[in-house]
């Protein structure tokens, strides 16, 4: 078999032949399938191997120390030949890979020949394409979790041992500084333990990828935004831990610590940098300063690594291979992503060349893979797909109200179809200080019903007389999916304030056309009919829920049921598909009682249905699972919701029953006469926005990422794989 080897004298890297292991009792030997190049440590062995002597010396001081003890001991000629013996040798490299159980050892019951697991250890899963491997440094890899993935597991046990060494809670935040791979793995585990994370390293390409994935803020060290980003997010006393992740001779990893960290804060030493303690300031604040010892307890103990022994998890919760296991799970599930870490995938047979460019800086990585050969190839993932989350632009001279006090508020509508007339109108026309101006249809009859049913001053076919008449406050778009992006946008550059019933934009292209009408009038004065979030019972149980500090999981299930023969909600090819149409309901409602927009969406659908099942993260780690479906009971509830965080449930039962689990139990005290889904609430707090020119109930932003999210659930369906929303909030 084949093996990358280094001669620590001469710096000399080679793949050589090498007999295979043989499989001894306790362990099992292991095909590999990956193996991950380590930027950090591996790097810097191969760059000590090319120092000269003083060079070694004077980066070893601990070696160098037991060579003058062995000096002592046996005499310069013995100890000479020794270290020249040791030096001229070649030495193994890698530590953490994924591969195929090839044969099972006498006293191994755990797994047989065929399964996939995932390995650790200097000595153990190296780059070869064979390792022995004792039980206690392997596991099994989870069910579809891919291995090119699963060969992180090590480095993701050590990253998982710095953070248990911090002990985070729930809310704090934490400074990790050098965003190399162990950093980006312990800010997404951070991340993922409800803790905000603010990351130092003074490479941009690393801060803007350890944002991407979850940190709050990123910065150079050097530079005054790291410290503003802990100011701002700790009220100005500083972070509960630091995580030293960064490597060389350089103290300003300790001495920044000092500074950012909070009285009585933790500080924890992860990667192999110099600890110059500043005494003052390590004394004066109390700092607690701890070691993360690699992969986790069972680390260099000879009887726990080599003979199998593991330590009773009611004393030592957390080992080396359960580490490994718990890291491997969380990849499983999605909560912690390595696939943007990975930098380069290159051929076993490439190795030399591959460390080659690395050490000589040709190839930037954050982590790098080797593939090996008689494994079945994996497909590449495809590229995730990018929707666009436009940014707001204001500009011109917005449009101040020009309406006398007591004046009524002058509405217009466009469009007068069922909606309109059965959700809207109603509330309108007997709400006190409106007045129903204008109903634009496109045929004569149904302005003239609309006209007579609900008291409009005027009926007419004409949009521009509409626009162009300086009396009406506010205009409402009610017409069919595909005209909405274009008549709001017409009303924005009139002047308009709008309401346009759901969607915004049936595509991106619409959605930027609405947002240069806003730049160029001026005019940010916009409402899409997301009334959800305005619906009394489900405000009611959003403040008896209280405010969170841990992510958020949410499951929303819309029975939405089949449509009728002939509904022109089933003409896709101009109107959009029904989630299109309908899911920014369901997306603002999540997002509200989230607090939040998404960062990135995901969607899958069953064949042969319109059923969907949309996921949406958002930056705190919350999850939104919205099942859309058609195929259900039509006895069933249409909406059913329910929100888990920090030990309390709320339960929505389709806006006729609320409860809150938690301390103590809340539950709608009353069934309302019939379902409030918050039209008339929505309706009021639009009326006042025109009346009084306040701010608008949504935020534009807002109403830009849900749209924009909406839109992702398309992207997602062609292409499989989850849809970053980029420049979300």
């Amino acid at each position: 078999m084949k093996q990358v080897v280094q001669n620590y004298k001469s710096g000399e890297l080679a793949v050589l032949d090498v007999p295979v292991p043989g499989c001894k009792p306790g362990g099992v030997l292991v095909r590999t399938a990956y193996s991950l190049i380590s930027t950090g440590t591996e790097l810097m062995k191969v760059s000590e191997a090319g120092m000269s002597m003083l060079g070694k010396a004077r980066s070893r001081p601990d070696q160098v120390a037991k060579v003058m003890q062995s000096v002592a001991t046996n005499g310069v000629p013995a100890t000479y030949r020794k270290v020249m013996g040791k030096l001229d040798s070649y030495t193994p490299l890698g530590y953490s890979l994924c591969g195929v159980v090839e044969q099972v050892g006498a006293g191994i019951d755990d797994v047989k020949a065929g399964d996939v697991v995932a390995c650790a250890g200097n000595e153990h899963a190296l780059h070869a394409e064979l390792n022995w491997v004792p039980r206690n440094l392997y596991t099994p890899v989870p069910d579809g979790l891919a291995p090119r993935h699963a060969a992180f597991g090590t480095v993701g046990s050590i990253a998982m041992q710095g953070v248990r060494q911090g002990a985070p809670q729930l809310g704090e935040v934490a400074l990790v500084i050098g965003l190399g791979l162990i950093g980006q793995l312990v800010a997404q585990l951070l991340t993922a333990a409800g803790v905000r994370v603010v990351g130092a390293d003074p490479d941009p390409a690393r801060c803007e990828l350890a944002e991407r994935l979850g940190a709050a803020a990123c910065g150079d060290p050097a530079s005054a935004a790291v410290e503003a980003a802990v100011t701002e997010l700790t009220d100005g006393h500083g972070v509960d831990q630091v995580y030293l992740a960064a490597g060389g001779g350089s103290n300003q990893p300790v001495e920044l610590a000092a500074r950012l960290c909070r009285d009585r804060g933790r500080v924890v030493d992860i990667g192999k940098c110099r600890l110059d303690l500043p005494w003052n300031a390590y004394y004066e604040k109390e700092l607690d300063v701890r070691f993360s010892r690699s992969y986790g307890p069972g680390r260099y103990d000879p009887e726990y690594e080599l003979e199998g022994r593991d330590y009773p998890i009611g004393y030592v919760r957390w080992t080396e291979r359960r580490n490994l296991a718990c890291f491997l799970d969380l990849l499983a599930r999605d909560r912690v992503d390595v696939e943007p870490l990975v930098s380069h995938v290159a051929d076993f047979d490439d190795a030399v060349e591959t460390y080659g460019r690395l050490k000589d800086g040709e190839l930037k990585a954050v982590a790098v893979l080797f593939r090996y050969p008689g494994q079945k190839e994996e497909a590449e993932p495809a590229e995730a797909p990018v929707v666009a989350v436009p940014a707001v632009r204001r500009g011109g001279a917005a449009p101040s109200p020009a309406r006398s006090a007591g004046a009524p508020v002058r509405l217009a509508f466009v469009g007068a179809g069922n909606y309109a007339t059965s959700m809207l109108l109603p509330h309108l026309s007997q709400r006190d200080g409106v007045e129903l101006s204008t109903v634009v249809t496109t045929t004569a009859l149904s302005a003239a019903n609309a006209q007579r049913k609900f008291g409009f001053a005027q009926a007419t076919t004409d949009l521009d007389a509409v626009l162009g008449d300086t009396s009406v406050d506010a205009v409402f778009v009610v017409t069919r999916h595909s005209s909405h992006a274009e008549l709001t946008r017409k009303a924005l550059l009139a002047g308009k304030t709008v309401f346009v019933e759901k969607p915004l934009a049936l595509t991106e292209e619409e959605l930027a056309g609405v947002l240069a009408a806003v730049e160029e009038s001026g005019n940010d004065r916009l409402q899409v009919g997301f009334n959800r979030r305005f619906a009394p019972l489900l405000q009611e149980a959003k403040q008896r829920f209280g405010a969170r500090t841990g992510p958020a999981s949410l499951r929303y299930l819309v029975n939405a049921g089949r449509l009728q023969q002939g509904s022109w909600y089933l003409q896709q090819g101009t109107e959009g598909s029904r989630f299109a149409g309908e899911g920014g309901h369901f997306i603002d409602t999540a997002s509200w009682l989230l607090g939040a927009d998404p960062v990135s969406v995901y969607a899958a659908a069953p064949s042969g249905n319109e059923d969907l099942q949309v996921v949406l993260h958002y930056p705190d780690g919350s999850t939104a699972a919205i099942s859309y479906v058609t195929t259900g009971a039509p006895g069933f509830p249409k909406e059913t919701l329910d929100l888990v965080a920090d030990g309390r449930v709320l339960r929505l039962d389709d806006f006729v029953r609320a409860s809150v689990y938690g301390r103590k139990r809340w539950v709608s005290s009353r069934l309302p006469k019939a379902r409030d889904k918050g039209q008339s609430a929505e309706l009021a707090a639009f009326v006042k926005a025109v009346r009084t020119g306040g701010p608008m109930p949504v935020p534009l932003e807002s109403l830009v990422a849900t749209t924009a999210a909406t839109l992702a659930v398309r992207a997602g369906l062609a292409g499989g794989v989850p849809v970053t929303l980029a420049g979300a909030r």
